[in-house]
């Protein structure tokens, strides 16, 4: 039986409504949320290795049979990004324990992060394009509450433009959904790959495909991403890196999902523009990493910029290039939360956003400036750490399938990225400290120590990327030959 596969999703939606009814006992609730968080990320290992052993596992809903009933698939792609989501929630979590504050821990925090949590794991592992938009929609509305978690100015100001462009984005999916089944009569994944390679991808199957990806664009923030650095930026540090290692994987994996399972016999039309669009996304997040001096929207353009890279692969979409944008994947999800989190803590530490406004940290915090130094590092792609993997194996596929400008931009914004992290680090963490002795705010045992298991994670990432290299390449291999997917849904029984 697969029914463990449901888990990642059931398992934090339960204890997330139980711990509505205990918000006001702090302490049982942290300690069931990171207890929670850790469970789901073993079951997550239990599942990888399930599927190395068995295939591609799926659970039929109600006993419905594919194409007829919704069901859950588990593929080395979905449970390596479940995998990571875990565990990057259990250490934002555990950074949230001194950053966030009772009262905002009061205010359903971390029932929420839970209801997050779900609706990413859901959207992952589902094998149903509307029950897609369902899971879509449980992430949306865990997201509404704790962007404006706190109440803020700022936030609500944020919060306003980041629900409007979703809303509109959810109503152009129901709308691309009604228009996919009146066209195919199905929703089932695997079911839509056969039809439309049955049918033929003709003039209005890739416009429908099109109209997908517009509405994953703006959940990935591709091209469409102006509402991304403010709302990113606005709520608490924890929750931004949450925001940041997480929501726009979601629309990354979306695309990945329907333009190699779905949409893949018409690519000079697809693909073609996921390519300029990715190349614009770089080319604009590289121009706002430069421009600003505020580290919340330095590390938001950074966002920005990893999802341009990330569908660079997508765009070139040789098997290579594929690895390497699901390396790249997992590597930023951790990446990411980690320069979240330290954006956090200097401003904790400190008080202040701009980067001209502090100096000299690394002589008051050495073991911050150097992990500082090292999320720079892998964030740029310097070997060994977790980003350089990625990028060599995105720049192969480009080099095998003659995309050069695509190459030429993607590590441009790797130089860019380094820039505008190096200026951080050379402005903010060296130079002369401005904090004396005695104005010394001590360092919390709970936030840095996160921020050590991230560094310890991207360093053993790079390190050991031989250790995953199996479940990639099977990740890989699946989204590069449909017929796999196709077969593990609809060519048998479980």
């Amino acid at each position: 039986m697969n029914n463990i596969i449901v888990l990642p999703l059931i398992i934090p939606i339960m204890i997330g409504v139980l711990l509505v009814f205990f918000n006001r006992y702090i302490k049982l609730q942290r300690i069931i949320t990171l207890l929670t968080v850790l469970s789901i990320t073993g079951i997550s290992v239990f599942i990888l290795n399930k599927i190395q052993l068995e295939g591609i596992l799926r659970l039929d809903f109600g006993g419905w049979k594919p194409p007829f009933g919704i069901l859950f698939v588990a593929d080395s792609f979905s449970v390596l990004l479940v995998l990571t989501a875990s565990i990057v929630t259990a250490l934002c979590v555990m950074y949230a324990f001194s950053s966030i504050g009772e009262r905002h821990e009061k205010m359903y925090f971390y029932p929420f992060v839970l209801f997050l949590l779900a609706g990413v794991n859901g959207s992952f592992l589902t094998g149903d394009m509307f029950n897609l938009f369902v899971c879509f929609e449980v992430t949306l509305l865990a997201s509404y509450v704790l962007i404006t978690l706190g109440g803020t100015k700022r936030q609500l100001r944020e919060s306003i433009k980041y629900v409007v462009i979703n809303v509109i984005a959810s109503w152009f999916f129901l709308l691309a959904l009604a228009y996919l089944y009146g066209s195919l009569g199905t929703l089932n994944m695997a079911h839509l790959s056969e039809r439309v390679a049955e049918a033929g991808q003709d003039p209005l199957l890739t416009t429908i495909g099109i109209l997908f990806l517009v509405v994953f664009s703006i959940k990935a923030g591709l091209l469409l991403f102006f509402w991304l650095p403010g709302s990113y930026s606005a709520p608490p540090m924890a929750i931004a890196a949450l925001f940041g290692a997480l929501l726009t994987k979601v629309g990354i994996y979306a695309l990945f999902r329907t333009f190699t399972i779905i949409f893949y016999h018409d690519t000079l039309v697809t693909h073609t523009i996921i390519g300029v669009m990715a190349g614009i996304t770089l080319v604009v997040g590289c121009m706002g990493a430069i421009a600003y001096k505020d580290l919340r929207l330095i590390a938001s353009y950074n966002v920005v910029i990893a999802v341009g890279f990330m569908l660079v692969g997508l765009a070139i979409g040789t098997p290579v290039a594929i690895e390497g944008s699901i390396y790249y994947i997992v590597h930023d999800m951790i990446a990411k939360a980690m320069l979240f989190l330290l954006v956090g803590t200097m401003i904790s530490l400190t008080g202040k956003t701009k980067i001209n406004e502090i100096s000299g940290l690394i002589k008051n915090y050495p073991l911050l400036g150097w992990l500082f130094f090292v999320v720079t590092c892998s964030l740029a792609g310097i070997p060994p750490l977790s980003g350089f993997v990625g990028k060599i194996l995105v720049g192969q596929g480009a080099i095998e399938s003659g995309s050069y400008i695509l190459l030429a931009l993607a590590f441009l914004s790797s130089i860019v990225v380094l820039y505008s992290l190096l200026r951080i680090f050379l402005n903010s963490i060296f130079g002369e400290t401005i904090i004396s002795l005695e104005d010394e705010t001590p360092m919390k045992f709970s936030m840095i120590f996160p921020i050590f298991l991230l560094g310890i994670g991207t360093l053993a990432l790079g390190l050991g990327a031989e250790v995953i290299s199996g479940y990639v390449t099977d990740a890989a291999n699946t989204l590069s030959n449909p017929a796999i997917y196709i077969d593990a849904i609809l060519g048998g029984e479980e």
